[in-house]
């Protein structure tokens, strides 16, 4: 019985040792990232930043999801069409880049990241964002440039934290642009020209 506690308690230590306290924005910002995934497979416990842009990824590369440290994540520049529901395995991400990829598709638990503060979707083919979006409470700034949105779940007034949303270069009108002002008036919102397309 003593050596089953024994070994309980070391494997209890072993774990702790290779969790990864959240960083604030500087601190991750100034953090050592992985630029190679092959490399970054062989330390797992250790990649807390990965940076994959124009590696020529043809999908979401799912052996990201064993990085459980993992807190900043980009993908940026390669061809990405959707994110699978099973990013939220990454509970400690903080920032997620995933522009200029094709994305048509966000996953409908994306709410489900709760640390997640900044989100980068510039550049792509999104046309909507599930309502679980309105539950990503940390959310401070989100970059939606130049997709091909139109409508915006209600649950978007949950988003008490939001500094800043960036919606230029897409078509919306003056009606749906000063609705969502008003359901985020805290939040500075960058919007291009209304369009006289009603609604």
């Amino acid at each position: 019985m003593h050596k089953i506690l024994t070994i309980v308690f070391s494997l209890f230590v072993l774990l702790g040792q290779s969790q990864q306290p959240l960083l604030d924005s500087l601190a991750l910002a100034q953090y050592p990232e992985y630029t190679d995934l092959a490399t970054a497979l062989l330390n797992k416990d250790s990649v807390v930043k990965l940076s994959l842009r124009k590696s020529k990824l043809k999908g979401f590369p799912i052996e990201v999801l064993q990085f459980k440290n993992l807190q900043y994540l980009d993908i940026s520049k390669n061809n990405i069409k959707e994110i699978p529901d099973s990013i939220v395995l990454l509970t400690k991400l903080q920032y997620f880049a995933c522009s200029k990829t094709g994305l048509e598709r966000i996953p409908k638990n994306i709410g489900d990241l709760e640390n997640l503060k900044y989100i980068y979707l510039n550049q792509n083919e999104l046309t909507s964002l599930p309502y679980s979006f309105g539950r990503l409470l940390n959310l401070r700034h989100i970059d939606l440039w130049d997709n091909n949105l139109d409508e915006f779940p209600a649950s978007m007034n949950n988003l008490v934290n939001l500094k800043t949303l960036d919606l230029r270069n897409i078509i919306i009108s003056k009606t749906k642009q000063e609705a969502l002002q008003q359901q985020i008036p805290h939040t500075k919102i960058h919007f291009s020209a209304p369009c006289n397309c009603g609604g």
